[in-house]
């Protein structure tokens, strides 16, 4: 049975989705590929894209590169990028807190287990500028993390990784319309 509490959730999730840019319009230009993207995924291209908004303050452009293979549904099995440039800035703490946040929101994560991802997240990821691009790149058994193209580390393992990237692309996920718009060129 729904709580009052879960109903109130979803329906300010419901609200800050209506806030999510849809797919590629005809009068939105498609970002050019990062060059960490075109090292890491030679032949592939962009599958789609979109922007976050939050009570409509405009948080980042989301990008989703893969191979023209690439297929929604086995998204934790294949290989790609997601880019995120922010357009505002925002601690490494708030960042991996946040991070933290919805991946527990969208999976059972033990406790334990919940701090230890969150302790590395904070160890790797930096604080962001208005402009600053984070690029993540899914790779089997774990993912590397770039930032402004450089690289700044890895995570090795496979579970937080398809937790992680779940955020977005994650049926469960708590931004349905931002997951339309990244995948609006993939194969089911």
């Amino acid at each position: 049975m729904l709580t009052r509490r879960t109903l109130i959730h979803r329906a300010v999730l419901a609200g800050l989705a209506a806030g999510i840019d849809g797919p590629v319009r005809a009068d939105q230009a498609a970002p050019p590929a990062p060059p960490e993207v075109r090292a890491a995924l030679p032949g592939g291209g962009l599958i789609g894209h979109g922007r976050l908004r939050y009570f409509g303050f405009s948080l980042y452009d989301a990008s989703l590169w893969a191979l023209p293979d690439f297929r929604a549904s086995a998204f934790s099995s294949q290989r790609f990028a997601l880019s995120l440039t922010y357009l505002r800035a925002f601690s490494a703490k708030d960042l991996a807190q946040r991070s933290m946040q919805e991946i527990r929101r969208v999976h059972d994560v033990a406790p334990d287990l919940a701090r230890v991802w969150l302790s590395a997240l904070q160890d790797l990821l930096p604080e962001v500028a208005a402009g600053d691009r984070i690029t993540s790149l899914h790779l089997p058994g774990g993912m590397a993390f770039w930032h402004q193209g450089r690289k700044i580390g890895d995570m090795p393992d496979a579970a937080f990784a398809r937790m992680f990237f779940g955020i977005w692309l994650a049926d469960s996920t708590g931004e349905p319309g931002l997951r339309k718009a990244l995948l609006a060129g993939a194969a089911p």
